[in-house]
């Protein structure tokens, strides 16, 4: 199993337990996934690093001061 982390900014669209879809996106050099419907995004990843499967199950959701985060886990 494989958890990311995605920053969020609507709490009330994600609850633990739910299985949601993301989708990658290229930068020139690296690749970020976003929760479909833009729902929340994640930091930026190395070549290496993509994720082999885009669904996920949301594990946790926590607050930081700055920030509203949503932990999910990949089967991979």
């Amino acid at each position: 199993m494989r958890t990311m982390e995605f920053t969020i900014e609507d709490t009330e669209a994600l609850k633990p337990g739910m299985e949601v879809k993301v989708t990658e996106g290229v930068l020139p050099s690296s690749y970020y996934y976003m929760i479909e419907h833009a729902l929340g995004m994640s930091a930026n990843f190395r070549q290496s690093e993509r994720l082999k499967t885009r669904t996920a199950v949301v594990k946790e959701l926590r607050e930081t001061p700055r920030f509203h985060i949503a932990v999910l886990e990949f089967d991979e």
